[in-house]
């Protein structure tokens, strides 16, 4: 499609690592429109006494964190017009009590998202949210047991998980200028 893009690899729980991620995004493209913290690790994990600190920590180093440190690192590039989407989860407002510590972080996002777009309102930088509901992503089955992935999404009224081309639409939304007039708010991607 005639565009170009870098990866970096890098442990984003780390505040200097999203600086790093940031800096090079501006020297290879000069400028910083649009971030999407869409990153996350999950572990099933539905009795609190088994989440060990490390796993916690890990969790919102990865999914909360992040979110704040890149979105930090970005701000000193943005200008009005841009447009931060953080990704949360269905199980921010309907838990299934699979990954405690994961449906918790996801949570998390949603209040940041809310309350980082009215301080940066002001800037003329707007920040939404995507809550994708049950999705056939990388994420379950490194997650979950056989059983739950055979079974992932077959319970939604569309009996089936969705698959991430019908989720990325919402973000695409939310970039662009057809969106001008909504921050703050949770885009939620799901069959109820």
């Amino acid at each position: 499609m005639g565009r170009r893009c870098i990866t970096i690899a890098a442990d984003i729980r780390f505040e200097k690592n999203c600086q790093f991620i940031v800096e090079q995004t501006i020297r290879s493209f000069g400028k910083l429109d649009i971030l999407v913290n869409n990153a996350a690790v999950l572990f099933q994990s539905n009795q609190l006494e088994n989440i060990t600190r490390n796993q916690l920590e890990l969790t919102f180093g990865v999914n909360v964190f992040s979110c704040f440190y890149l979105t930090k690192a970005a701000l000193h590039y943005m200008k009005p017009g841009g447009s931060i989407i953080n990704t949360s989860s269905i199980a921010a407002f309907k838990p299934y009590g699979l990954a405690v510590d994961y449906e918790a972080s996801k949570g998390a996002i949603v209040a940041f998202t809310g309350s980082l777009s009215r301080t940066l309102l002001s800037r003329g930088i707007r920040v939404n949210c995507i809550a994708p509901g049950e999705t056939r992503t990388p994420l379950i089955p490194a997650a979950f047991t056989p059983e739950i992935v055979a079974s992932w999404g077959t319970q939604t009224p569309m009996g089936r998980a969705a698959q991430p081309f019908e989720i990325a639409p919402g973000f695409v939304f939310l970039a662009s200028d057809d969106s001008s007039y909504i921050t703050g708010q949770t885009l939620r991607i799901y069959a109820q």
